[in-house]
């Protein structure tokens, strides 16, 4: 088959499909994200994902099989250690993760808080897992009151630092997350991302900005990405995937405010001539509702995905390939806020296609980096199993 020129690809974060066979070890047993959902909106409706194939995958309510798919199909398992959106993002570019990046359920430890105080001259308030818009409200007065700096975390290993604007300008902020990263390096911590969380108002009307910034680690190999950038190819990431990667291997990153704002900027790089990968990241599925547990607004959300897909198959060209995926699971109706150890679905697509067929149960995410890798004819990742000859 003649190699496709460009190749479009979508990680629906947290979209998961049924839990892994090692889902005990995760203490996941019982997760399902995409089939609970399903049960709680009384049936998803997504015609164009079923259209696709989404059915055929396995039973989800709603979501019929159909005899003839438009996609390829199938399921990816995770062979990394971890269920974090790094590992699960590194590992579709072809790195496994075999020592997992640091939650921290209960704060961050004592040690590592007075450092940051002493290398920041500010005092640190929080330091607890919170839904990030919850902890400035609760906190957001005193903070204001004393030049605290609010820190948390999340079931993902980041560390977030909160501040006003009209507290710590932007410029110590980002100063400050700086120090915390260089902090938080070491071994004994190895938290995956620090983020910038800065926010404007007053106390009972707060609202955080635009002015996020992640810092977070390079990626300890190189991955299917720095081929392409290496080899002249275009990496187009949107959303947060420069900054998932730390920017390496990207030769162009486009930020995104949500899904939809997402979906916007997918459509205006497909009206673009280029030769090479475009890579969406659509967060909103895993900040939005899966960790606040709202599986109805999950559902919601699934389905405005999928009105928006017509747009994205009337641009796509004869010699695109279109892949829509997942980086873990994040079950809104399981215990926890925590991500959860799942399947995630494969569904690969092209108007070229004479026959389409299922895909069967890919051992690594990494087998998309080595399709991608094939089709590019750049050097293949260490991981991974190319299904560029399956699709016919």
């Amino acid at each position: 088959m003649k190699p496709f020129k460009r190749i479009h690809l979508i990680v629906l974060d947290s979209v998961g499909i049924g839990e892994a066979p090692d889902a005990e070890k995760f203490d996941d047993v019982g997760s399902d994200t995409l089939g609970h959902i399903a049960e709680e909106m009384n049936g998803l409706r997504m015609p164009n994902m079923e259209a696709l194939g989404l059915g055929n995958i396995r039973e989800i309510k709603g979501i019929k099989k159909v005899s003839r798919p438009k996609a390829y199909y199938g399921m990816m398992q995770e062979a990394s250690a971890g269920k974090d959106t790094m590992t699960g993002h590194w590992e579709i570019m072809g790195l496994r993760v075999d020592q997992p990046f640091k939650v921290y359920p209960n704060g961050f430890p004592d040690e590592l808080i007075k450092q940051l105080e002493e290398k920041t001259g500010r005092k640190v308030i929080g330091n607890k897992p919170a839904s990030g818009t919850a902890i400035i409200e609760e906190l957001g007065q005193e903070h204001m009151e004393t030049g605290a700096i609010i820190v948390y975390t999340s079931a993902d290993p980041v560390l977030q630092i909160a501040a006003h604007e009209d507290i710590v300008p932007l410029e110590e902020l980002y100063k400050i997350c700086e120090i915390a990263r260089n902090l938080t390096l070491e071994p004994e911590y190895l938290v995956g991302r620090v983020i910038a969380r800065p926010f404007v108002g007053t106390p009972g009307n707060f609202s955080r900005t635009a002015n996020r910034h992640d810092y977070a680690i390079k990626p300890f190999g190189r991955t299917t990405m720095n081929e392409l950038k290496d080899h002249g190819f275009d990496v187009i990431a949107l959303g947060k995937i420069s900054d998932i990667y730390n920017g390496e291997g990207v030769t162009e990153a486009i930020r995104t405010k949500d899904n939809m704002d997402g979906m916007d900027k997918l459509v205006e790089v497909l009206k673009r001539d280029f030769h090479g990968l475009s890579f969406l990241n659509l967060v909103d599925f895993d900040a939005l509702y899966g960790h606040r547990r709202d599986p109805i607004g999950y559902g919601k959300a699934l389905e405005e995905f999928d009105q928006r897909l017509p747009e994205v198959f009337e641009l796509l060209k004869e010699d695109d390939l279109f892949i829509i995926t997942a980086d873990h699971g994040n079950d809104p109706t399981f215990k926890g806020t925590d991500h959860t150890r799942e399947y995630v679905p494969l569904l690969v697509y092209s108007k070229r296609f004479k026959e389409t067929g299922d895909l069967g149960l890919r051992e690594t995410f990494a087998d998309i980096a080595a399709t991608i890798a094939e089709n590019f004819n750049v050097p293949a990742p260490a991981n991974g199993t190319s299904f560029l000859s399956n699709l016919i």
